[in-house]
């Protein structure tokens, strides 16, 4: 089987290029997906592969249904948006739409499921059970598209035992995956804060209420409670990436200041402690300073928790299928991503991708303006998800 599934990567090979390229070439932004969206369903349906749009508005979900006896779901997940980066690679296929690009390889996980859409319909006589394929928008973008598909019902009628999804990764080499048993990503919920005060001249402070002073002494005690709260074994991270004042300058004392940030651990019932731990000390210092705080918590993503025997047997697997030396071990991260939902559902196994190329200087990391993928990872990709898929509905 492993010969076989490695034969037709090979032959599909070519078209999930194609996909891939065009998808990088028109990124869409998180809840905008429709041209995706349509162009998932248009392959399935050229695939002959029964679908089901408008899942979340943009999502496409796929059935597979194998001919040998088998009540058996299992799932499958690729995430379909792009982000708000203008692209500075110069390649063929470089994003069209300005100021928007794939530069998460979600194009990558879009174009690989399709590839795998195909080579499981050409292998239905040989499993049972159904495999059902989540194309999901918005994974980028608060509150996360997986919390509304499964509001929407994705893990019903059929409902899967256990979920599989990958992710591109620049640090490792095509040819490889890595994987992390237990808890592997951080939850993320985004804060904002406002510090009001009483502006005026910068000459005359005795005359005001400084909410840029009051703001440099939350920052600092927030990140106290981070450091003096949290278990050191279970990392918590708490960074305010902007600051905004209303109407300040160099001799004027502002009426406000904003903040925002992301605050990301992997305990999560710290992370319920930390909100108000948080929301109390910053509240009550500005009061103390004798002005005004609104801190509001819009919590988001949880933990992501990959079930360790499912991990375990995806281990296995990706060892049967790529020998040893290209399964590797990997360490948590502070990254999130909302596959966690599923996970925190039923069993799942978040896996990486080795998608970069030292030699050819595809290093980029995600989320940056150059980042690309050694796109040899795209057979890998579609040959081993098929090939876990296959032995989880044998479990």
């Amino acid at each position: 089987m492993i010969s076989q599934i490695k034969d037709l990567a090979d032959k599909t090979f070519s078209e999930v290029i194609k996909h891939r390229r065009h998808l990088h070439q028109h990124p869409e932004l998180s809840f905008q997906e429709v041209k995706t969206g349509k162009y998932i369903a248009t392959t399935l349906k050229k695939y002959g592969i029964k679908h089901e749009t408008g899942w979340a508005d943009n999502g496409v979900v796929a059935y597979i249904k194998g001919e040998k006896a088998s009540r058996k779901v299992i799932a499958l997940r690729a995430d379909i948006d792009a982000l708000p980066i203008e692209e500075a690679n110069e390649v063929s296929y470089k994003s069209k739409n300005k100021g928007i690009m794939h530069a998460c390889g979600h194009d990558v996980h879009t174009s690989s499921l399709l590839g795998v859409a195909k080579i499981l319909n050409k292998l239905k006589k040989n499993f049972g059970g159904t495999i059902k394929l989540i194309f999901q928008p918005a994974e980028e973008r608060h509150p996360g598209g997986a919390s509304i598909l499964i509001k929407e019902g994705v893990l019903k009628n059929p409902k899967p035992v256990s979920i599989i999804g990958q992710h591109v990764h620049p640090p490792l080499e095509a040819g490889k995956v890595g994987l992390k048993p237990g808890i592997y990503m951080a939850s993320a919920d985004e804060i904002h804060v406002s510090i009001k005060g009483r502006g005026g001249h910068g000459a005359l402070p005795q005359d005001c209420i400084d909410p840029v002073v009051i703001t440099s002494h939350i920052i600092t005690a927030l990140q106290q409670i981070v450091s003096r709260f949290s278990n050191p074994a279970m990392p918590s991270v708490l960074t305010f990436g902007r600051i905004n004042s209303t109407g300040g300058s160099t001799n004027v004392i502002p009426n406000e200041v904003r903040l925002m940030g992301t605050f990301r651990t992997m305990d999560e019932k710290w992370r319920k402690e930390a909100h108000k731990k948080m929301k109390k000390m910053a509240e009550q210092m500005a009061r103390a300073m004798g002005g005004a705080c609104d801190f509001n918590i819009l919590v988001g993503y949880p933990v992501l928790f990959n079930d360790p025997n499912l991990t375990q047997r995806v281990k296995e697997n990706a060892i049967s299928f790529l020998g040893k030396r290209n399964v590797v071990d990997l360490p948590i991260r502070m990254t999130a991503e909302d596959f966690s939902y599923y996970s925190q559902a039923m069993p799942g196994c978040f896996y990486r991708l080795g998608t970069g190329n030292k030699k050819k200087g595809i290093t980029s990391p995600v989320h940056t303006n150059t980042f690309d993928v050694d796109e040899s990872s795209l057979n890998l990709s579609i040959g081993l998800m098929t090939w876990l898929a296959l032995q989880e509905l044998e479990v």
